[in-house]
């Protein structure tokens, strides 16, 4: 039997002390093992470095200067020595078994590059999910972050959205599982409250970027996400 792949998990995190601890929970409450937890602090302003101090000494921490969540998550993947990447917002958390359920994807599809899962609202009851383009609903093959780049420093919203996009101008095969892979946190500094500020959403701009390079490029059809007008199950 194979050695299972080594997984790191990048979790970047900005003012998120009253979060960041439930969200380290959730990743070692992960049935995947060997695991790699990296913690990026950028720049906070909160207790979060005391939070991080009682992390215990499974967690690298690497501190920087406040540049965004692009930044942080490209100076984990510099600090990363796992075949299988992922990332997890500080404020948001994994349901029991997601890293199983997505390492098993890629097991499965030696030709996909990503597995990804729904995204539902963390809540008590039951929520409706969604497949979306974030990236902690997904796991990513290390080769696949270095074929198509690291995370647009420049934006601060969208990051995951230009990913993606960027993945599938290049044809990258992403495998699809019905499963809950993510709850997502709303709260007043989530993505959900950023909408009407000067420099809040920026996919408008993202998905621009992504029509020119194609028209430039000549490239024509983009693959669809999985869940918008395909899904390619696992």
């Amino acid at each position: 039997m194979s050695k299972p792949s080594l997984v790191s998990v990048v979790i970047p995190t900005y003012n998120a002390a009253e979060f960041l601890a439930d969200a380290l929970n959730s990743v070692r409450r992960q049935d995947h093992e060997p695991l790699e937890i990296i913690i990026v602090d950028d720049g906070s302003t909160d207790a979060t470095p005391q939070v991080i101090e009682r992390r215990g000494s499974d967690v690298i921490f690497v501190r920087q200067a406040n540049r965004g969540p692009a930044a942080a998550r490209n100076r984990g993947l510099q600090e990363a020595h796992g075949e299988v990447i992922a990332f997890l917002d500080a404020d948001d958390v994994w349901p029991d078994g997601t890293l199983m359920r997505q390492v098993a994807s890629l097991t499965v599809r030696p030709e996909a590059e990503v597995a990804i899962g729904r995204t539902a609202l963390l809540v008590k009851e039951e929520s409706e999910s969604w497949f979306v383009p974030l990236l902690g609903s997904a796991v990513f093959r290390r080769s696949v972050l270095d074929r198509v780049g690291c995370f647009d420093e420049s934006l601060r919203y969208s990051e995951d959205h230009d990913w993606f996009l960027r993945a599938r101008e290049l044809g990258v095969v992403i495998a699809a599982t019905d499963a809950i892979t993510l709850r997502y946190r709303v709260h007043p500094e989530s993505l959900t409250h950023v909408l009407n500020r000067p420099d809040g959403y920026q996919l408008p701009g993202v998905i621009k970027r992504s029509l020119d390079r194609r028209r430039k490029s000549q490239a024509g059809h983009l693959l669809p996400f999985p869940g918008q007008l395909a899904t390619e199950h696992a």
